[in-house]
């Protein structure tokens, strides 16, 4: 899994829970997509999650201009509750400068409107937000082995396995996704060199008043691979900011490469290497240039589009070693399209399934 359902906070309550972050290039401009609520949590969870988006929270694309790893710019989507035909209204908002990252900060009401239903803001921007097909794919004998590869310090034991037996474990299934299209010029009014970093963020309101973070996502795959079975610090990064990443988990992120490459015996000095995943991953903000194609891949990341194989990207780096999931785009059940929304639509199965 990417970040689904990646700690015991996200899974108290799984329309909090960040399953992904998107940043590619579409018909207008740069498009933000924020994945929440996997249809795959009853299952794990145990009970029936409602659905929708938390009315009591807010759903925030934080961008960073000038590369501090501090936002300067957020975009902010709050929601009403569920209506009688699982419909909600919803309001998006843009907060600037120390706003950004002041959560009881107002700031500027761009658009008003409900689920279901494109919503246009100012100068060309829009925004859809609804019941979406997964675009993601995972192959969960592969997630584990590497998840205890990483926690263990050893090669990812796949005996037996092989890329013939892959299965997705999220085919069939759906998310509740935030889909934000900004043209050009608004962001690079903000970044004229168009060099942005993203992340996602969840926060929910207090009984005592203010806010609390619960979940926050910005590359792919760190939570498999270094909180799979370390919940306790799953919690911790989601509650941190990315200013404060290279501080408090560069080392452990290296120190866990290096062990399982020494394993591997695929570098002269695992130390080095590790130390140069850690500084590619961290702060954990996804990197984006405005008006590029997105990829994610292993020659570098430039945003995340709809159909990048983040698992073999990831797994590969971490273990210095080509290490595949057996899976690729074909894999999900619904396709993402190339027109807005550009999410997957809920195919007739999906929805008659769940």
């Amino acid at each position: 899994m990417s970040h689904h359902l990646d700690s015991p906070a996200a899974r108290k309550d799984a329309r909090l829970d960040i399953t992904d972050l998107y940043v590619f290039r579409g018909e207008r401009g740069t498009v933000f997509v924020m994945n929440v609520n996997h249809s795959i949590a009853t299952e794990v969870t145990g009970h029936r999650v409602p659905a929708g988006f938390h009315p009591e929270a807010q759903y925030e694309f934080k961008i960073d201009t000038d590369g501090d790893a501090v936002e300067n710019l957020t975009f902010r989507c709050t929601f009403g509750e569920l209506d009688a035909d699982g419909g909600q209204t919803l309001q998006l908002r843009r907060l600037t400068g120390a706003d950004a990252a002041d959560p009881d900060a107002p700031g500027t009401v761009l658009a008003d409107g409900g689920t279901g239903r494109a919503v246009d803001g100012p100068d060309g921007m829009r925004l859809w937000v609804g019941r979406a097909g997964d675009p993601f794919w995972i192959e969960p004998d592969v997630l584990h082995a590497v998840g205890h590869a990483l926690t263990d310090g050893t090669r990812a034991d796949l005996a037996g396995w092989t890329p013939q037996r892959a299965r997705n474990l999220f085919a069939g299934h759906t998310v509740h996704t935030i889909v934000l299209e900004v043209p050009d010029r608004q962001l690079l009014a903000a970044a004229p060199d168009g060099h942005l970093g993203v992340w996602a963020r969840t926060n929910l309101a207090t009984d005592a008043g203010g806010w609390r973070q619960i979940n926050r996502a910005g590359h792919p795959m760190i939570h498999p691979l270094f909180t799979q079975f370390h919940e306790a610090l799953g919690d911790q990064l989601n509650a941190g900011v990315p200013a404060d990443d290279l501080a408090d988990y560069a080392k452990l992120m290296a120190d866990a490469v290096s062990a399982v490459v020494t394993a591997y015996g695929t570098v002269a000095d695992p130390g080095a290497y590790g130390a140069a995943i850690a500084a590619r991953l961290l702060p954990d903000v996804l990197r984006y240039t405005v008006g590029t194609p997105a990829a994610f891949s292993f020659n570098g990341f430039n945003g995340r589009s709809l159909t990048d194989n983040a698992p073999d990207v990831m797994f590969s780096l971490a273990t210095n070693t080509a290490c595949t999931i057996g899976l690729d785009k074909d894999s999900v059940t619904s396709k993402p399209t190339d027109r807005f929304p550009y999410v997957p639509p809920v195919s007739a199965r999906i929805a008659n399934s769940q």
